[in-house]
């Protein structure tokens, strides 16, 4: 059986959770709270497949069975952020819905929503969840990605088969029928993968648009045909293929010293993603350019660890194993005296809100515009992220990205800051917890 979320409890009895991939129940955690930081060691991350579904066993345990789809994409700046694992000392409890507290705001600000907006706005994002975890099932072979739709707050169900439109038609879900589909895409975007890095750095990565049906490689100064011939080179079909000159090329960010964070080998420094637990063994996940295996970690408010295993390039994973004295809690920080509690792990369609937690920006939200993202970094080529248009600035890598309630993975790379267009990659969760055998720490 394969690991998932472990729930914590507050005294620490009988267990529970939500059955069936259905998003458990929120649970005080007991454990008391630590902030942890962003990565700031120059980042190297890499990506990986798009996290399954997730199951939450009566004993708080979440399995996850695989269900990886590709989404759509929309180009901007890309920036990278950061996440914290723990709650900030003397956070509140979260609220369910959080646009009572700080998160709230941010999703706010960052998607331009009025207060009374973003209730609905997660209502109907848990809705396209559900809805989608239900369609994939009835469609079978015939389901090709599904993306949420913020204008109508419906899920938009893509079909290679018209046969299959009645079976999935439902109040809430919209279907249509496409020519190539998630599968296809996927496939592109592995030829494009395999073909390896392309010549010269105008070609900056490539992803599957569920959406626009295609898959877009992105450039910079204007480079068009210096894609093209990487395209034919890999003998992809180009009518498959949309070539898309953007403005900024993705990096990671430099090291960051001090701060409040967790500092790696007592210089750079990072943000916690998530706490996890194994049988014998404590930790959190975070990014892997934050640093090597065998590197000592410290926490800002105390608590030691090491990182256990770090796997940067192509993907962007690390485990840090931590000592007695730093408690895994369900729960990230926003920074601002409160923090949100980890119910699950359910991944988003494309188009749903998104909000991550960073050492140097806080929290900042936006959508994911696309899964399955190939990112080529200074330091290497990365695959399998996400792509949001959430911004993020150097120390924020290696923290949480929730989509409501949901851990969905922890920052990577990107382009831009906070006071400009940005993008941020982010490195899905699930693939850490399988590689490593975790569970993930819920509430």
């Amino acid at each position: 059986m394969t690991r998932g979320n472990r729930h914590t409890c507050t005294p620490c009895g009988n267990r529970g959770g939500a059955r069936n991939g259905h998003e458990a129940s929120s649970v005080s955690a007991p454990h008391r709270e630590q902030r942890t930081p962003v990565s700031s060691s120059p980042a190297r991350p890499r990506a990986s497949s798009s996290s399954p579904g997730v199951r939450v066993t009566a004993v708080g345990r979440v399995t996850r069975r695989a269900r990886a789809f590709p989404l759509i994409a929309s180009l901007s700046a890309v920036a990278i952020a950061a996440g914290l694992v723990a709650v900030a000392p003397g956070s509140a409890v979260a609220s369910s819905h959080p646009d009572v507290n700080d998160l709230g705001r941010a999703l706010q600000r960052d998607l331009d929503l009025a207060r009374g907006e973003v209730a609905r706005r997660l209502d109907q994002e848990r809705n396209a969840r559900a809805h989608e975890h239900r369609v994939r099932d009835t469609a079978g072979d015939a389901f090709a990605g599904a993306a949420f739709d913020p204008g109508s707050g419906e899920l938009t169900v893509s079909l290679t088969d018209a046969s299959a439109v009645p079976a999935v038609t439902r109040p809430g879900v919209r279907p249509r029928v496409v020519t190539h589909g998630q599968q296809e895409l996927d496939r592109v975007v592995a030829r494009l993968n395999a073909a390896g890095p392309p010549a010269g750095p105008n070609v900056t990565g490539w992803y599957p648009d569920i959406v626009a049906d295609t898959v877009v490689v992105t450039v910079t100064n204007g480079a068009v045909d210096q894609a093209r011939e990487f395209i034919a080179t890999a003998g992809v079909d180009e009518a498959t293929v949309r070539v898309e000159p953007t403005a900024e090329a993705p990096r990671t960010f430099a090291p960051i010293v001090g701060g409040n964070a967790f500092t790696v080998d007592g210089s750079s420094v990072c943000s916690v993603g998530f706490s996890v637990e194994s049988d014998l063994e404590n930790g959190f996940v975070t990014a892997g350019h934050c640093g090597d295996a065998g590197s000592a970690v410290a926490g800002e408010h105390g608590g030691s660890g090491v990182i256990a295993d770090s796997v940067f390039p192509e993907d962007d994973m690390a485990w840090v194993r931590t000592e007695d004295d730093w408690d895994p809690t369900a729960r990230v920080t926003d920074h601002e005296g409160g923090a949100v509690t980890v119910s699950g792990a359910r991944e988003a369609p494309v188009g749903s809100s998104v909000c991550r937690s960073g050492t140097t920006t806080g929290w900042r939200c936006g959508t994911i515009e696309a899964r399955n993202q190939t990112v080529v970094y200074p330091e290497g080529t990365v695959t399998g992220l996400a792509r949001t248009d959430a911004c993020a600035e150097p120390g924020d890598s290696g923290g949480p990205f929730l989509s409501d309630d949901q851990a969905q993975g922890f920052t990577s790379g990107g382009s831009g800051d906070c006071g400009s267009e940005a993008t941020t990659f982010f490195q899905p969760l699930d693939p850490a917890l399988q590689r490593w055998d975790l569970d993930l720490v819920t509430g």
